[in-house]
């Protein structure tokens, strides 16, 4: 007999069995029903993160790229779609299978059935392309289209999906979902990765990590004595546009990873359910991503003496990265920890990277790998033995720093150990290949001009860009007709790209 069978039948009594099950199969349609549309509007909110991404990039790029990087947006959506919906929905949850792939639901084949229906699917695909966005931050201003479109294809249809297979599905062999059918859990834990710090940003930043290494720093990056030059974005306001849409859909990709909202922890009546678990998720993600925000505004003032707006915005993302594997097993003091750390993290890749002449335009792959990793560590130090046993399993091991032994934490330095090495042994070889064919990086005269007229039909706007080496001080652009040209005065000594 059903629970919710259990709780009628005494009601109702031994003569109204028929209303107890029909009763009881409403019920469960109402909860079906409102759990999909709980997580369809997750989906739409994960979705709408693509605009920030969008923007984000947009504003991080010089100007003559803008079309460029908006382009690359939109097709890591569109080609993500194809290719998850023909290969890597399958390996990523197709079931039953082993634990390194999926091997079923190809094409959304045997699709609806009981646990993995239509919204699912969407709500996964939108994670698939979170990570390829994050990976065209890394190499924006001097890849080339094609690049673009082939290694989207390939991390989201492949490389992606095997990862979250290993963590998310109940046949992952490092899943703390996995099934007793499917084997022993990882250290008698599995790894605890709620919504992605290792399975999402950790593979979009290696993996651009990888390609702007392979292909190396933008022209005039560093100078002939190898000394750093900022090449800044051209605009602020795009920037934190992207970076308030992107804080938007967080509250989907971290709150709504439960999947579903009408589950309870208690006895019946009790604010102790998924419901009050979704909240507090969505308060840890705020406070770490503030906290992240308020530590990198005045570590930045005191290393640079300015209060800069693009590195305040970075710092936000780097928080809500580091908080997104363990959003759902901490406590919100716990979050603050997390988000003053994360800070710090960023501070110290990006002055790494800036001393071993690493170029990332958008700071993606110290962002996202490195605040993702730390992410990840920090659940293991910090996840609570309550939330770890409401939303896995009763006895399961949990954060080191919380009395839970070391167990969890020696299962997330494996999951960053695999993740590192499977994104480089796939996306590594996929871009030095890209290379030796002449299709990665644009040739040095395209790259100066700005792919947007070389390779895109003309500018966005009709601008100046900010150089170095411009005296006059006409760096910015101005917004008029991209069919009239407007040329410089003659006085004026910049550089019009």
């Amino acid at each position: 007999m059903s629970t919710c069978a259990a709780n009628l039948a005494p009601l109702l009594g031994p003569a109204a069995a028929n209303a107890t099950e029909y009763l009881c199969g409403q019920f469960a349609d109402t909860a079906s029903a409102v759990d999909s549309t709980y997580l369809l509007f997750s989906a739409y909110l994960v979705f709408a993160m693509q605009l920030g991404f969008a923007m984000l990039c947009a504003g991080s790029v010089r100007a003559k790229n803008t079309m460029n990087i908006m382009l690359t947006n939109v097709l890591d959506a569109a080609a993500g779609a194809l290719f998850y919906y023909l290969f890597g929905f399958a390996f990523a949850f197709g079931t039953p299978s082993n634990g390194f792939i999926g091997k079923q639901f190809f094409g959304l084949k045997q699709l609806p059935k009981t646990g993995f229906d239509y919204p699912f699917f969407l709500y996964q695909w939108a994670f698939a392309i979170a990570a390829a966005g994050i990976t065209s931050g890394s190499i924006a201003e001097r890849t080339q289209f094609v690049a673009y479109l082939i290694y989207s294809a390939f991390l989201t249809g492949f490389v992606y999906p095997v990862v979250s297979h290993w963590i998310w599905s109940a046949d992952g062999w490092a899943s703390a979902f996995r099934s007793p059918t499917s084997g022993s859990l990882l250290f008698g834990s599995g790894v605890i990765d709620f919504a992605g710090s290792g399975v999402v940003h950790m593979v979009g930043g290696i993996a651009g990590l990888w390609g702007a290494l392979i292909e190396g720093p933008r022209i005039g990056r560093f100078d002939h004595a190898g000394r750093s030059v900022a090449l800044k974005g051209h605009s602020a306001s795009l920037v934190v546009l992207g970076t308030f849409l992107l804080w938007f859909g967080w509250y989907g990709f971290n709150p709504g990873s439960f999947n579903t909202i009408l589950k309870s922890y208690g006895p019946s009546g009790s604010v102790n359910g998924q419901w009050s678990a979704v909240g507090r998720t969505a308060v840890t993600t705020t406070l770490a991503g503030s906290v992240a925000a308020l530590t990198t505004l005045f570590g930045k003032r005191l290393q640079t003496g300015h209060w800069n707006v693009t590195d305040v915005c970075n710092g936000l993302l780097g928080g809500f990265a580091a908080i997104t594997a363990g959003c759902s097993v901490v406590d919100p003091w716990a979050a603050v920890i997390c988000g003053f750390v994360s800070a710090w993290v960023l501070i110290g890749l990006n002055a790494l990277a800036a001393r071993l002449k690493f170029d990332d335009p958008l700071e993606a792959a110290q962002l996202h790998g490195g605040c993702g990793a730390w992410g990840v560590l920090f659940t293991g130090l910090f996840a609570r033995k309550k939330y770890v046993e409401e939303i896995y399993a009763p006895g399961r091991p949990y954060g080191l720093f919380m009395g839970g032994g070391g167990k969890l934490f020696a299962a997330q330095i494996i999951q960053i150990l695999v993740i590192a090495g499977w994104v480089s042994a796939t996306m590594g070889p996929l871009f030095l290949a890209l290379k030796k064919l002449g299709l990665l990086r644009i040739s040095a005269e395209d790259e100066m001009s700005g792919m947007d007229l070389t390779r895109h039909g003309g500018f966005a706007y009709v601008y100046h860009d900010e150089d170095p080496g411009d005296k006059a001080g006409v760096g910015g652009f101005m917004l008029r007709s991209a069919q009239n040209r407007v040329e410089p005065a003659a006085t004026v000594t910049g550089n019009q790209v």
